[in-house]
């Protein structure tokens, strides 16, 4: 099912369908301000595993993520010492990943690295959801469709991303054309702030 929504007055039916999917250990697909992405409620374990499985990730070996509605809920999910809430209050919403220590409110399948992704994207739709949800939202690129590595239409236009995967997912959220750069990633979890991939976000410190 492929849902349009906009950057504000979206019928509150339709979002609530959304979040109730989400509830339900369901999987969707997004906008954000950087690449479509695949997610789930974050806090719901084999909905998590359903989504490793897609792309082949093992949790025990890479990082997951997790959007986030506002900085004061993500010291709900990871551990924020002043010099890094300074930092991601100046950069947050926007196109970064900020990598953190995990806390004990997360499911057992973060813990495995001790680490979470935090994302905060500039995109009022995801945002949207996220607060209605009252819950981190987990976000993970696309998987790969085979042999159309190098289109990039089937990464950035919704119809097509749902051609792919009505499939595995309930509902793909149509919000426009999406972005072809990812997120630019920071480490934050020896100390000193660290940006181990340039993506869209340019980091203000």
């Amino acid at each position: 099912m492929i849902l349009k929504l906009y950057d504000k007055e979206n019928d509150p039916g339709v979002l609530q369908h959304i979040v109730d999917v989400l509830n339900e250990g369901k999987l969707i697909i997004f906008p954000t301000d950087t690449l479509y992405a695949i997610g789930c409620h974050a806090l719901k374990e084999r909905s998590i595993e359903t989504i490793c499985r897609l792309k082949g990730i093992d949790p025990r070996k890479q990082r997951l993520s997790i959007i986030c509605y506002d900085l004061s809920t993500i010291s709900e999910y990871a551990r924020v010492d002043n010099h890094i809430f300074k930092l991601m209050k100046r950069n947050l919403p926007g196109p970064f990943t900020f990598v953190l220590s995990a806390n004990s409110r997360l499911p057992k399948i973060f813990r495995n690295r001790k680490e979470v992704g935090i994302r905060m994207p500039n995109n009022p739709i995801i945002s949207e959801i996220a607060r209605l949800l009252g819950a981190p939202i987990l976000t993970a690129s696309l998987p790969v469709a085979e042999g159309k590595e190098k289109e990039k239409e089937y990464t950035t236009d919704p119809e097509l991303i749902d051609e792919q995967f009505s499939k595995i997912v309930n509902i793909t959220i149509d919000g426009g054309i999406g972005g072809t750069e990812p997120s630019t990633i920071v480490n934050c979890t020896s100390g000193e702030p660290e940006i181990v991939r340039q993506g869209k976000g340019i980091l203000v410190e």
